[in-house]
C-alpha cells in the first residue's frame, strides 16, 4: 500500500513556494508534482495544515449498510436463500451488489449460510 509522504518534506516544499519559488520549481527541486504542491497549498489554506488525509479504510459499504433492514428481511422471508438466489432479489428491489460486498455484509453482521444437520438428532448413541 502506498504512504503519504512526510510532513517535514511537506514544510520544505510549501516553505520554498512561500519564499518565491513556483510549483514546478519546487516540485522538481523536491522531487514532488506540481499538482502535489498545489493540493498541499490548498490544504494549508483549508485547514491551515499540510496534514495528509487517511489512506485506505472501507469507503464504499454504506451503500450496502443502508438495505440492512432490506436484506434481513428477504433472509426471513427465505432462510435457506444463497447468496446468489439474495443478489438476485435485491436486483428485483433495484439494489444491486456483487458477491463479494454480501459476503463481507455477511461476516461483519456474523450472518452464516451454512447447511448443517442438527447435531443433536444425528447424534450416535453407542450399544450396551
Amino acid at each position: 500500500m502506498s504512504r503519504a509522504l512526510s510532513l517535514d518534506l511537506r514544510t520544505r516544499v510549501l516553505k520554498a513556494v512561500a519564499e518565491g519559488m513556483s510549483h514546478r520549481q519546487a516540485g522538481e527541486r523536491f522531487g514532488v508534482s506540481a499538482a502535489s504542491v498545489s493540493r498541499w497549498r490548498q490544504r494549508v489554506k483549508m485547514q491551515g495544515d499540510a496534514l495528509p488525509k487517511a489512506l485506505g479504510g472501507d469507503r464504499r459499504s454504506g451503500r450496502i449498510e443502508a438495505c440492512k433492514t432490506l436484506i434481513l428481511a428477504v433472509l426471513a422471508e427465505t432462510p435457506d436463500m444463497t447468496i446468489e438466489e439474495l443478489r438476485r432479489a435485491l436486483a428485483a428491489r433495484g439494489h444491486g451488489f456483487g458477491f463479494g460486498t454480501i459476503q463481507r455484509f455477511f461476516r461483519r453482521h456474523r450472518i452464516t449460510r451454512k447447511k448443517r444437520p442438527d447435531m443433536r438428532a444425528s447424534r450416535i448413541v453407542p450399544i450396551s
